[in-house]
């Protein structure tokens, strides 16, 4: 995001686009903060205990609880929103919800397929409240199937695509924290953006469908399509001398890495050797092949593991990005907040939380010249903007109260702190 979008004076690119949302952790919600980081008006209904991220504190030895006992991860899930309880059970609840629903272009759930029925917010009840309106559902593994009603997580979704074995080790291994769950916002954001678009041209509304499955098997197009017609795995692990010193990583001397990925080899491997003073590899058949190509092996790597470790990470960065090569610092996530590259382009920016006060928070990835896309408030505490939002829809004062008594909508009301 440059100096330009900052400015107040240009527009966020959804502007005017209502979402309103009932869904619970990530990967749904998740598509919703990404649209509010777009500028849409986002509207979160919760009822019961509310949204079970909230009290979502622990995962492994990964403790996310933040004061009052919850969970940063709802902040993650459902900034840029407005909150409203509303018990959408009840005749007097479901008007208020489909008043609001009239009012929305996009809709936005994750529950299970039987409890979309059941609570008759399927895509069948709610087109004729409003025949425009944008549906976007995900579920675990797909809309259609006979996993189509089961619930799932990030975990079962990277297990049933193969991507807990992409890594190539023997055992499965999964990606944390919330990959998966991300990546199907993303899709989730896109396919709403893509049927906004065809209703803006076209003048009609429909229903989308994503699935953390069908996220995963997107993730990994290219090695599904390596599979399908070549019929090889391209998810073998493979040790560090099976690849050259031009796609490999290194360990420096402060303990630092660093990563290379050099194609085509043979016009780069004059330039590494001359860089790391091992030159006398480029005349040595052991090490260089007639192409002028390095041939990897566990003596050249050991030769090169040897020079890398006499200098630290970042000088061994200078000194390559000077000579043309395309290396990089193998980073840490905590290194990243702070990381230069991230600042000049906006993908870690401050943002002034109410409760947690200056704190550095993911940027949007895409620069616009002309509009502004960013964090713009907290997530809410549950029902937080409950008669804001009925007062906006057209009730009154005494309408929202008689509601209130009724039980059917609540006010910052904050659930009993417990563990998911």
């Amino acid at each position: 995001m440059t100096d330009r979008n900052r400015t107040n004076s240009f527009p966020s690119p959804l502007e005017g686009i209502t979402v309103l949302e009932y869904g619970v952790f990530h990967a749904g919600p998740g598509a919703g903060a990404i649209l509010g980081d777009m500028g849409a008006k986002v509207i979160k209904i919760e009822s019961g205990i509310g949204d079970p991220e909230r009290y979502w504190t622990r995962i492994a030895d990964v403790d996310m609880s933040v004061e009052d006992g919850e969970s940063l991860m709802f902040e993650v899930s459902n900034r840029n929103k407005k909150g409203i309880y509303l018990d959408i059970k009840t005749d007097s609840g479901r008007e208020v919800f489909h008043r609001l629903l009239k009012r929305s272009d996009v809709f936005m759930t994750n529950l299970r397929k039987s409890t979309r029925h059941k609570l008759q917010i399927d895509y069948a009840s709610l087109r004729p409240v409003n025949e425009k309106l944008i549906y976007a559902g995900v579920s675990g593994y797909g809309a259609e199937g006979p996993m189509s009603d089961m619930g799932a997580f990030d975990p079962l979704g990277q297990a049933v695509s193969g991507l807990a074995f992409v890594t190539g080790t023997e055992d499965p291994v999964l990606m944390h924290l919330g990959v998966l769950d991300q990546a199907t916002a993303i899709a989730t954001s896109h396919a709403i953006l893509s049927a906004l678009l065809v209703r803006e041209r076209q003048g009609f509304g429909q229903e989308v469908h994503v699935s953390l499955y069908s996220a995963a098997l997107w993730l990994q197009h290219p090695n599904l399509v390596l599979n399908s017609i070549l019929g090889i795995n391209p998810c073998l692990r493979t040790t560090r001398t099976a690849h050259s010193p031009l796609r490999n990583r290194f360990k420096c001397k402060d303990g630092g890495w660093i990563m290379g990925t050099h194609h085509p080899e043979e016009k780069y491997w004059a330039t590494f050797c001359r860089l790391t003073g091992v030159e006398d590899l480029l005349d040595d058949p052991r090490y260089t092949d007639d192409a002028a190509r390095p041939i990897p092996g566990p003596e050249l790597m050991a030769r090169c593991d040897a020079v890398m470790a006499t200098r630290n990470r970042d000088e061994w960065i200078e000194t390559f990005l000077k000579g043309g090569l395309m290396f990089c610092p193998v980073r840490r996530i905590s290194e990243i907040k702070n990381e230069p590259q991230a600042l000049a382009n906006k993908y870690m920016q401050s943002f002034s939380h109410p409760r947690y006060g200056e704190v550095m928070l993911p940027g949007f990835p895409v620069a616009f010249s002309q509009c502004r896309a960013e964090t713009r408030m907290p997530a809410p505490a549950m029902g937080e903007h409950t008669e804001e939002i009925l007062t906006e829809a057209g009730y009154s004062r005494k309408e929202i109260e008689a509601l209130k008594a009724a039980g059917i909508v609540r006010q910052k009301n904050k659930p009993d702190v417990r563990q998911a």
